[in-house]
């Protein structure tokens, strides 16, 4: 268990920083991806917040699983669940569709509540 706890929580730290370089790279296409596509003449601000936030998670994550261990990503995994909820959110007040508001933010946070209970098994 605790090799499956390890890989799934460095899976999810690469993902979100993944997430967070694309929206800095090719910001209207992830929009797209995310649920709520960016409007043509804006929303610059949210793309560059919106992959700094993400970029930020998943290098926090790492560190903290490489620096502090299991018990300290753990809590990080319990805390940070909260953003793909409110995500999850954002996506169903915003236009986005239910299939990827649950599909996708709320599929998100489960796999990061399940990674937080894995890692405090450890």
């Amino acid at each position: 268990m605790t090799t499956t706890a390890y890989i799934l929580a460095i899976v999810l730290d690469l993902l979100v920083l993944f997430i967070g370089a694309r929206f800095l790279l090719q910001p209207r296409p992830a929009a797209a991806g995310y649920g709520v596509p960016a409007k043509p003449d804006g929303d610059a601000a949210y793309l560059t917040i919106k992959g700094l936030r993400d970029g930020t998670f998943g290098l926090l994550g790492l560190a903290l699983l490489a620096f502090a261990g299991a018990r300290a990503e753990a809590w990080f995994m319990l805390a940070v669940a909260i953003v793909p909820l409110g995500d999850t959110l954002k996506v169903l007040r915003h236009g986005g569709t239910k299939a990827v508001a649950f599909g996708i933010h709320f599929a998100t946070a489960a796999v990061v509540l399940i990674s937080a209970v894995l890692l405090f098994a450890v």
